[in-house]
């Protein structure tokens, strides 16, 4: 039975964070995970790749259409690169150790060698790499939990990312209550508040098949924006339709998941054990771990980040690597926007480093992303 209920199933006082869970946990740094959970896809197949860039609202015919990406470089449908979140759960934010102690998925930083094609079978090696004690104004004592994962086809190395979750105490986070009681007024848009994020969503291009060239960048050009949201729970769900989540199971798979991992069966209103997972559709959950209503995915967000590079690299572009740092939530009504500004520009080597601030509507910092960008070099 988990350690957040009684055998009745009424809810006792969550999990805390203690020294001995977390020296159990400091055994396992460097070791390699051999009993993990299933990935929602093993291999990169056309319907798992659009299946995916649809959940983020990606429609890049480079990924979704294979009559148009048989005529590009690539010869054949690839991936976008946040793709990886699909093969590994781990990677997502499924966190070992600290039984029924919450996890929000916090950032990553992901290096890829070269682009998943279609049909591309994916095996994954993952470990434990480091535990880092932080106090936070959202929920006091917290835990960052750091995983490195890498990506294999075949024997070849197509990418590799370190992953990190906060975990924090859901009392202390629902106590401390400074975050949620800051964003209890839920935004409300007019039909031309919601025109002009149409508006904005028409001006958003795919660079495509055009090339940008590395001779054509500059230092302190500013990417176009892209716009996310407004968030709803529609929304979330066609993200964990690409991904596939990291709880999501049904009847006697879900008894199963729930009766083998200890803390992770919180009982709902019925009485019944769910997964915490629901924080993103569910807004009594996410109140209880101090947020003021459901709120998105960070891989979600660290997806969007990347879609906002590819958009503007082009066909012939190639993302090397990219870190997401998530700041905070983005509950249900919220949009941000993204922008990107490029900081260095390497002629030599066609290498570009774009700097990314996403914020709120009400100009509150959501997220901040790095990326390096391969270009192609005139001649």
């Amino acid at each position: 039975m988990s350690v957040d209920t009684l055998d009745t199933g009424t809810e006792q006082q969550s999990a805390v964070i203690t020294e001995e869970a977390l020296a159990a946990l400091r055994k396992l740094i460097g070791v390699k995970i051999t009993d993990t959970v299933e990935p929602w896809c093993y291999e990169a197949t056309r319907d798992n790749i659009r299946h995916y860039a649809h959940g983020i609202g990606d429609d890049n015919p480079l990924w979704c259409d294979p009559e148009y990406a048989a005529t590009t470089g690539h010869g054949t449908v690839v991936a976008p690169p946040s793709f990886l979140f699909a093969l590994n759960r781990i990677y997502s934010g499924y966190v070992g150790g600290l039984p029924g102690v919450h996890a929000m998925w916090s950032g990553a930083k992901t290096t890829w060698h070269r682009a998943l094609r279609r049909n591309d079978v994916v095996r994954t090696e993952a470990y434990l790499k480091e535990l880092v004690e932080h106090q936070t104004r959202f929920a006091g004592r917290a835990i960052q939990q750091t995983y490195h994962v890498d990506f294999f086809v075949g024997d070849e190395l197509v990418a590799e990312g370190d992953s990190w979750c906060f975990r924090t105490e859901r009392d202390a986070a629902r106590d401390a209550g400074k975050y949620a009681e800051a964003r209890q007024n839920e935004p409300r848009y007019t039909p031309e508040d919601i025109a002009r994020t149409y508006a904005a969503y028409r001006a958003e291009a795919v660079r495509g098949a055009t090339p940008r060239y590395v001779q054509d960048v500059t230092v302190g050009e500013e990417l176009p924006l892209m716009t996310k949201g407004p968030m709803t729970v529609t929304g979330f769900i066609a993200y964990a339709q690409g991904w596939g989540g990291l709880y999501i199971r049904a009847n006697r798979i879900a008894y199963k998941q729930i009766a083998k991992h200890a803390g992770l069966g919180i009982p709902d209103r019925f009485g019944i054990l769910d997964v915490p997972e629901r924080v993103h559709w569910d807004d009594d959950l996410a109140r209880r771990v101090g947020t003021p209503r459901a709120y998105d995915y960070g891989p979600e967000r660290t997806s969007w980040l990347t879609h906002h590079v590819t958009d503007w690299m082009g066909d012939d572009g190639f993302l090397v690597n990219h870190e997401a740092k998530i700041r905070r939530h983005n509950p249900t009504g919220d949009i941000i926007t993204i922008t990107g500004t490029v900081t260095a520009v390497d002629p030599a080597t066609g290498l570009v480093t774009i700097e990314q601030r996403a914020e709120q509507q009400d100009g509150e910092l959501s997220a901040l992303g790095t990326a390096t960008v391969r270009l192609p070099s005139r001649g």
